[in-house]
């Protein structure tokens, strides 16, 4: 499934490149006014920091929510208290676009996440382009030199890579590559199943100073406490989010 997804991406961005040249989209991106800092954003606190995600869908549980708008749910979840928006801008699976991004980026003054199946330079520049200020790199969908080339782009256009791993092996893979922010997904992207135990393996892999976010398997505030028992500095939460009143769950989870 993971390659699946990653190809499908692949080719999103192939057609959009017959329309916006690689080098006009670098102007654009450079253009752009410099990103926010994430890592400052998601810095550990005495609570559980949020990034609240813009979510329609998903392989494994498809139709969440229908969202027309997700700037005023990302204007929602700022409002709220999170630290961060992701937005999904896979389009075949999650059924969202760099447009969502573009809207979300212009409603909050919070990082916004690129969230998708990223594996070439030209989805980077789209990201910036489109304002994100961090962007998803997964580690089980790349091979170790591709993943530091991208790693340095997203570091060298000012924005924070936030680099998903899978596995302990995947952990020492992000830990070595130096990356600063290091989100643990207890949903195998190749298998779709969930192993609520996962972060609570590796977080000990994770040096002190890398902030830790736990992604998936988060439905209500005790999946938000192991988190944080864990430690974990921040957690990832779409579902829950937009299946539920957005507000009063987002406050339920600051309270950890």
């Amino acid at each position: 499934m993971l390659e699946q997804l990653l190809a499908g991406s692949l080719e999103d961005a192939a057609e959009r490149r017959e329309l916006m040249p690689y080098a006009r989209l670098e102007a654009e991106a450079l253009s752009r006014p410099a990103a926010l800092d994430a890592l400052a954003a998601l810095a550990p606190a005495d609570h559980m920091k949020v990034i609240a995600e813009v979510k329609r869908a998903s392989p494994s549980r498809g139709d969440l929510a229908d969202i027309p708008e997700p700037q005023a749910l990302a204007a929602q979840y700022e409002a709220g208290g999170a630290s961060a928006v992701s937005v999904l801008t896979e389009q075949r699976r999650f059924k969202g676009s760099l447009a969502d991004l573009e809207a979300v980026r212009k409603a909050v003054s919070i990082p916004v996440l690129r969230k998708d199946f990223i594996g070439d330079e030209y989805q980077v520049l789209e990201a910036r382009a489109a304002g994100a200020d961090l962007v998803l790199l997964i580690v089980a969908a790349l091979p170790q030199p591709r993943l530091e080339r991208l790693h340095t782009m997203i570091r060298e256009l000012g924005m924070t890579p936030l680099v998903e791993a899978h596995t302990a092996d995947e952990v020492a893979r992000a830990v070595d590559l130096g990356a600063q922010l290091i989100g643990v997904n207890a949903r195998d992207l190749r298998t779709f199943e969930l192993d609520r135990e996962l972060f609570g393996r590796v977080a000990d892999q994770i040096p002190a100073g890398v902030v830790r976010v736990a992604e998936s398997a988060v439905l209500d505030v005790a999946d938000v406490q192991r988190y944080r028992e864990a430690g974990a500095d921040a957690v990832l939460v779409g579902e829950a989010l937009v299946t539920n009143d957005p507000i009063a769950t987002l406050s339920a989870y600051l309270s950890v």
